[in-house]
């Protein structure tokens, strides 16, 4: 049985036979590692001498963005990392500085250290990660995990962080600003509830349904809903629902858009598993990624990825997944041109592809621990979702 939270982010099926093994995640930080890969063409590039420092960050129980900001703040050092890595887990990930000559060698907290490890004549970018490996323990499993063996056989689903996990809203409110209904956006953003929130979310959410109320609870909203109290800010202010939307920072527009993005490819891969659409072999007439990530027609013969539209202004339509996608765009009201906002342009998106299985390499499992690494924007929980089969998957530590 799928869980209604999978339902909710598109997730429709399961693609392995295997019974699922049940367990948690995430008990402690240390059960749950992460280390990031970049190419080796990429280590070669740094070297003692160069204009931009590249650093090693180990954190723990912080995420990658407000670890960035607080080494911003107390240091001034501004650093970009290539991939975004999650709060409760032990990670280790390249980051860059932007600026020619600013920089330090060492710099720790109780949450994260950052050490120099060279310089490189241009900066780093996301493009020179090409993955991540795992190490995760998982307990209290019911099934032996060493009995897995359908790593190859899992769909490259977008995974819960995409859509906020215990508030799986960001999905909705994407969709909400491509219909330009953006007081909609500001109610799911203010007053969104889940029942994998907290009581006190949920409570202070109940009330900022009142909009005529909005500055009697203003210094209710806690700290940590810092996108809440910019948006309810501008409400008071203006009462414009699309200025104070445009208040939320850029990249997090960005991302609710994407996070829409991510629901629809989800729905797709899930519709186009159930049609019976062989999703792990290319054939005549798809576009695949080859394995230097290049994009193209199929060819016969050669080492190639199946790639599955990812739906943006420019949606191309010559694929075998043209029938599901527009099945879904149409029961969802939206069309392509809807991704061009005139009214908000910086968050318009064009599309692209997206890999349709998961390359999931060096797995291995033993005792309670399993070990892997996966290519670039896939997700570890969508192969443990495989694995566990959890019946409530955010119970679950996912």
């Amino acid at each position: 049985m799928i869980p209604e939270i999978d339902s909710k982010i598109g997730i429709s099926v399961y693609t392995t036979k295997f019974e699922g093994s049940g367990g948690k995640i995430r008990t402690t930080p240390e059960d749950f590692k992460v280390y990031e890969i970049i190419s080796d063409k990429s280590l070669k590039l740094i070297s003692t001498e160069g204009d931009y420092a590249v650093f090693n960050l180990a954190k723990k129980k912080i995420d990658t963005n407000h670890a960035l900001s607080d080494i911003f703040r107390k240091t001034g050092l501004r650093l970009k990392a290539l991939g975004l890595k999650d709060a409760y887990a032990v990670t280790e990930q390249f980051v860059c500085s932007n600026n020619k000559g600013r920089s330090i060698d060492n710099y720790s907290s109780s949450k994260y250290s950052l050490k120099k490890i060279g310089f490189v004549k241009k900066p780093l970018s996301k493009k020179n990660m090409i993955g991540n490996k795992f190490s995760i323990k998982i307990v209290d499993a019911k099934k032996n995990i060493t009995e897995f063996k359908e790593q190859d056989k899992i769909l490259n689903f977008y995974g819960y962080q995409r859509f906020g996990s215990k508030r799986p809203v960001t999905h909705l409110i994407g969709k909400a600003i491509l219909q330009r209904n953006f007081e909609k956006a500001v109610e799911l953003i203010l007053s969104f509830r889940s029942s994998y929130d907290s009581k006190e979310n949920n409570e202070i959410r109940e009330k900022l349904q009142d909009k005529a109320n909005y500055e009697q609870y203003l210094d209710q909203i806690p700290k940590q809903m810092d996108i809440e109290r910019m948006v309810i800010r501008e409400m008071i202010s203006s009462k414009d629902p699309q200025k104070s939307i445009r208040k939320v920072p850029l990249s997090v527009r960005r991302f609710y858009v994407q996070s829409y993005q991510s629901f629809l490819f989800n729905h797709t891969l899930s519709s186009a598993f159930v049609d019976g659409e062989d999703l792990w072999q290319p054939q005549e007439g798809d576009i695949c990624f080859d394995l230097l990530g290049i994009l193209g027609k199929f060819l016969k013969g050669k080492d190639q990825r199946l790639a599955i539209p990812f739906v943006g202004y420019s949606y191309y339509k010559k694929t075998r997944f043209n029938y599901q996608i527009s099945k879904i765009l149409e029961s969802e009201e939206i069309s392509p041109k809807d991704f061009f906002v005139k009214e908000m342009q910086e968050v318009s998106n064009e599309g692209g592809f997206r890999q349709a299985s998961i390359d999931c390499t060096n797995y291995s499992a033993k005792d309670d621990t399993v070990e892997f690494a996966l290519s670039r924007g896939s997700f570890a929980t969508i192969l443990l979702r495989e694995l566990m089969k959890p019946k409530d998957p955010l119970y679950s530590g996912f």
